[in-house]
């Protein structure tokens, strides 16, 4: 069978933006493709198809509907006059302008412009995107393969009260815009899901979705079974982990496990664990995943820039969560990179402090150990202001797109005003993906800018600097000391890894004091007004 397709824009149509971008799918999907050009006569048009024999013809038509409709009629006639039924054809327009080519009868497909790639995806290769069997696909890897070029796209979603969350996620799923739903839960059911006398439910509903029972799960599971079947995952629990990673898996198929290395306790507030109880228990959690094959995400770099650590710290322990994620077994890793973070970080440095975060992350790869992009924008650079704020996602967007991610964590424009309704989500999703339909068209080389790569090496050596400087908290020679626990722990008592934020803090010891200058975060000695290197930092520590 030929797998040629045939393109035009017919009538007096100049517009070919649409169905050009459609060849190039087709393309990537091992079509080959003739685009006959804009204003093309139905005449020229079926002449080229007698000639070609193609498998499929493209039809685009995007001005005035009525006319639209008479000019489709007389391509429907001369079809059956020549005896040109043979090959499938499809047309692409306006809405207004696809419903009166509904009416025809001539189309096997006919798109409006608000279909995802992965809609047409499906469309070229034979599936049916509204066939659960055709489409639903409960593997990550799978789903990201069938999307390529396109990144998966994931939001995050919980709101108080339970019924609500369910009704929303029906919604998003037949929105059809977004591959994987992160479940919010409250910080009760994170916390004490097992331990329901410890809640205090005048808290309910804070920060997320109310679980109590494990029906709740299994109820919001069947909620997402529509639309496009988006995948679902949740965060790890902050005590009774296993349990919850259990329960996560036998619920909602959790897509893959997100944990921290050295969060989720006093450090935080986040649960009752000390720093050396939790790294530890985080690490078992890792290697529980890792030994049934599931995906891992560590939460880690960003939690110590969300509290102002220097931008080296942030390299260090993105690079530390990674290595260990490898070390304990795990061979497909999420590695996430929060941009605007802190909020006030240019552009350009933090492009150059994620290279400099994914360059030593990507150097642990092998054949057992698989690194995979995922970006996304920091929660406190959004404004309240909705306008403003929808800019700032498109932004942000912008941005992560020069990692070439292979999932982008959607952050919903309402965040600074209001927890994300799911009428927010789908309209995020979609702001979202015009910005990345656009960059994977031709996105400039923004990472070869040369301030920036002068700061991902900066950061690099830098952060090999406090790598280094990790063995003298080992009581042992032949130790790891980048995975052992009693370690790290010690690394961040001593204020090795620290964070301003951390003052006070009986796992932690906040005596570093840092500063943003021009667009980027320093370790600072206030009393000499000026950046602080590393080494001289560690020797002020004297370790």
């Amino acid at each position: 069978m030929s797998r040629l397709i045939i393109g035009a824009s017919i009538g007096n149509c100049v517009h070919v933006a649409g169905i050009i971008n459609f060849l190039k799918m087709a393309e990537e999907k091992g079509y080959k493709t003739k685009f006959l050009g804009p204003a093309v006569s139905i005449k020229y048009l079926l002449s080229a198809v007698q000639e070609s024999a193609p498998y499929m013809v493209a039809v685009s038509y995007r001005l005035t509907p009525m006319t639209g409709y008479n000019l489709i009629k007389g391509l429907k006639a001369g079809i059956k006059e020549r005896g040109l039924e043979n090959p499938k054809y499809i047309f692409g327009g306006t809405l207004p302008v696809a419903e009166k080519a509904k009416e025809v009868g001539l189309f096997d497909k006919v798109f409006t412009g608000k279909e995802t790639r992965a809609e047409i995806y499906a469309y070229l290769e034979g599936k049916d995107y509204n066939n659960a069997q055709d489409y639903k696909n409960d593997s990550l890897f799978e789903r990201m393969n069938f999307n390529k070029p396109f990144p998966l796209l994931r939001h995050h979603f919980g709101l108080p009260k339970l019924e609500e969350t369910i009704t929303g996620i029906k919604i998003i799923a037949k929105s059809k815009v977004l591959d994987i739903i992160s479940l919010g839960p409250d910080q009760n059911a994170q916390e004490s899901f097992f331990r329901p006398h410890c809640m205090d439910e005048s808290e309910k509903g804070a920060g997320g979705v109310p679980i109590r029972k494990k029906e709740d799960l299994f109820r919001i599971h069947d909620a997402a079974q529509c639309g496009n079947y988006p995948l679902m995952r949740c965060y790890s629990g902050t005590r009774d982990t296993f349990k919850m990673a259990s329960m996560l898996l036998e619920t909602i198929n959790n897509a893959w496990c997100a944990v921290p290395l050295s969060w989720y306790n006093k450090l935080d507030g986040r649960g009752p664990r000390s720093l050396l109880e939790s790294i530890k228990e985080n690490q078992k959690l890792m290697y529980w995943h890792a030994k049934r094959n599931i995906p891992v995400e560590v939460n880690e770099a960003h939690h110590w820039s969300l509290r102002d650590a220097h931008d080296t710290i942030a390299v260090v322990m993105a690079f530390l969560a990674a290595y260990n994620a490898k070390k304990l077994g795990v061979q497909d890793y999420i590695s996430q990179y929060m941009f605007n973070n802190p909020a006030t970080t240019s552009i350009n440095m933090d492009i150059a402090k994620m290279l400099a975060k994914k360059e030593l992350i990507e150097e642990l790869q092998d054949n057992n150990f698989n690194v995979y992009t995922q970006v996304r924008a920091g929660l406190a650079s959004f404004p309240p202001d909705l306008d403003e704020a929808k800019g700032q996602l498109a932004l942000s967007t912008f941005t992560g797109m020069a990692l070439n991610p292979d999932i982008v964590h959607v952050v919903a424009y309402s965040e600074a005003d209001h927890a994300a309704t799911a009428e927010d989500v789908i309209s995020s999703c979609r702001i979202a993906r015009q910005i990345i339909k656009k960059c994977l068209d031709n996105y400039p080389e923004i990472v070869a800018d040369k301030e920036i790569q002068k700061r991902k090496k900066e950061l690099i050596e830098e952060a090999k600097v406090i790598l280094a400087t990790l063995d003298n908290f080992s009581d042992k020679e032949d130790i790891d000391s980048w995975i052992d626990p009693l370690t790290l722990s010690r690394a961040i008592k001593s204020g090795l890894i620290d964070a301003p934020h951390l003052k006070s803090n009986s796992e932690g010891a906040g005596i570093l004091k840092t500063r943003m200058i021009n667009g980027a975060c320093y370790a600072y000695d206030y009393g000499e007004d000026k950046i602080i290197k590393e080494k001289e930092r560690i020797a002020q520590l004297g370790v």
